[in-house]
């Protein structure tokens, strides 16, 4: 059993037992409870984060081809859901999100474009979307107002976190030198995306 977990139990039982106490006593047991549960869920994230960057350790390096084609991809979906809600969309958040990720892509699109050409020898994305991504874009156009708010946030915290995950790893174990500084560069500004859809996300809650 772990013992962080253990611990948390014991705690429990003992906030019972001094439930009757005195006002200072139960003032006392509480933040022995809140120190316990910051403890616990500090450990808990540690654990979160370490699995992750294992994962990603694991996950194998794209070649150049690879890593910009996933970028290319990556963006021309993020678009062409964009551009949904710019019709589909109820919410006035939704909708600017969706013109932010308009300009945001093509600008990341034409930066990758611009590198990958510029390698010896040259290399020029593919954007073809894959039969996955084609799905869900052909789920999203079927919804409009609330329903779409909620499904094209839902998809843009898991698109947003994938990309994340192809940028952070290209940037630190990619092959061609230009393109690990682009997608270095582009990384934080995923990162400011995937945390305004989570913010979106939980609004909609």
């Amino acid at each position: 059993m772990n013992h962080a977990w253990s611990h948390a139990a014991f705690v429990s039982v003992s906030v019972v037992a001094l439930a009757a106490c005195s006002p200072q006593a139960k003032q006392d047991t509480g933040n022995v409870v809140n120190a316990a549960e910051n403890s616990i869920s500090n450990a808990a994230n540690a654990t979160g984060n370490a699995i992750q960057n294992a994962g990603q350790a694991l996950t194998p390096t794209p070649t150049a081809q690879e890593f910009i084609d996933k970028a290319a991809r990556s963006d021309a979906f993020e678009i062409a859901a964009a551009k949904l809600a710019k019709t589909n969309a109820a919410s006035a958040d939704v909708k600017d999100f969706a013109k932010m990720m308009i300009d945001a892509h093509t600008q990341s699109t034409a930066r990758i474009k611009k590198v990958a050409g510029g390698l010896s020898p040259a290399l020029t994305p593919d954007p073809t979307l894959t039969d996955s991504q084609k799905g869900k874009l052909d789920d999203l156009g079927k919804l409009k107002g609330a329903d779409f708010d909620k499904k094209y946030i839902e998809g843009q915290v898991d698109a947003h976190e994938d990309a994340l995950a192809l940028m952070k790893k290209y940037a630190a174990d990619g092959e061609e030198p230009a393109l690990k500084s682009a997608a270095g560069d582009i990384e934080p500004v995923v990162q400011t995306h995937l945390d305004k859809a989570k913010a979106l996300k939980d609004k909609q809650s």
